[in-house]
């Protein structure tokens, strides 16, 4: 590389030729409108934690933090978010990562080109992984989901608590949700169950009329009325995805196709088409040790946020190529946690569809 422009143009020749290999699939209309993504309960991350050491230091007991982290997953507005690396059900990845960019000191990439790249055999040999990959989905069964119905999700992870200042890895714990179908807006978005406790799903802060099908409340429908061409799903949802100061648009993306493949059923043309765009998006490599929160081991994509010092690795079956889950962890030192600290898993164990929240499906 003879320097800087040198690289960007090298780099721009393999993303050239990475979409070439793709092969363009028809375009359905985007959907209407844009959801706004609420980055405070993020982003407040103080207030509750300390509430939370006063009630240990009082004595006020575990009861109470299994019902207040019980009410956040279950998009409770009434609760802040806490500084625990915290899942929401369509966000998982980005969840972890957002809190993480948000405590990390600001991170200079030392590499001209963008990052985590390496050379154009590491590209095309990710580009091929995600091919397989997206095969594998393209061929899945079409459900029928009645906009009546519920998308249900068991799941099972691990969180990480800074109350302390300092990463403190929690135990497996597994969660259920019941996600309404509903076309429009809607208030009342669905169940979760975690901690012994069923809690209503909420419609976010600020959704005076309750939230619509969209990034954050990806209904069947909705996700079928994706573009299923590579470079058009990846734009709009580049589009689509809120962007903050400081943030890594790429790796917001990322996130939010993460989001999407991670806790939700998806028609296989669209399921096949992300996986597509993934492969377009710079800095996203082979994760060959990937494991999932089950400790399943299996084929791994994964991305560095240079700017936080944050990467995130999705798992793969290593048979028949079906999403297992994801995990993060530390990529250099930060303030509250060394280079290859834990911060956060997943694991998807079943994934179904139900006439009735609260109610699981028939084995």
């Amino acid at each position: 590389m003879k320097g800087t422009d040198d690289g960007r143009e090298e780099y721009a020749a393999e993303r050239a030729e990475l979409a070439r290999l793709l092969p363009p699939a028809p375009v359905t209309d985007l959907p209407p409108g844009r959801h706004e993504h609420h980055r405070e309960r993020l982003m407040n991350l103080i207030d509750d934690d300390t509430a939370r050491a006063a009630r240990k230091r009082t004595g006020a007991g575990a009861g109470a933090d299994a019902q207040d982290r019980a009410r956040e997953r279950a998009g409770r507005p009434d609760r802040p978010a806490r500084s625990r690396l915290l899942r929401p059900s369509f966000l998982a990845p980005a969840t972890a990562l957002a809190v993480a960019g948000a405590l990390v000191l600001g991170y200079a990439a030392q590499n001209g080109g963008p990052a985590g790249t390496g050379g154009a055999g590491d590209t095309r040999s990710v580009s091929q992984v995600l091919l397989r990959i997206s095969d594998a989905a393209g061929k899945g069964e079409a459900l029928p989901v009645r906009d009546d119905q519920f998308v249900y999700t068991r799941s099972t992870g691990r969180d990480v608590d800074l109350t302390t200042g300092k990463l403190v890895v929690e135990p497996l714990e597994e969660s259920e949700t019941w996600y309404s179908q509903k076309p429009g807006p809607q208030k009342k978005l669905g169940l979760s169950r975690q901690y012994g406790e069923t809690l209503p799903i909420n419609a976010e802060l600020g959704d005076s009329e309750g939230t619509r099908p969209g990034l954050h409340r990806p209904t069947y429908r909705w996700l079928s009325t994706l573009p299923t061409e590579p470079r058009a799903l990846l734009d709009y949802l580049s589009e689509i995805t809120p962007k903050f100061e400081g943030d890594d648009p790429d790796q917001a993306v990322f996130q939010a196709i993460g989001g999407l493949i991670g806790d939700t059923l998806l028609p296989p043309g669209t399921a096949a088409a992300l996986y597509k765009a993934a492969a377009l998006i710079p800095g996203v490599t082979e994760a060959p040790d990937a494991v999932d929160a089950l400790g399943r081991k299996g084929v791994g994509i994964a991305r560095d946020d240079e700017r936080s010092g944050v990467r995130t690795e999705w798992v793969f079956d290593p048979e028949d190529l079906s999403y297992l889950g994801w995990s993060s962890h530390l990529t250099r030192d930060t303030e509250y946690g060394k280079k290859g600290d834990f911060l956060g898993d997943s694991a998807v164990i079943e994934t179904a569809v139900v006439d009735k929240a609260g109610v699981r499906p028939r084995n």
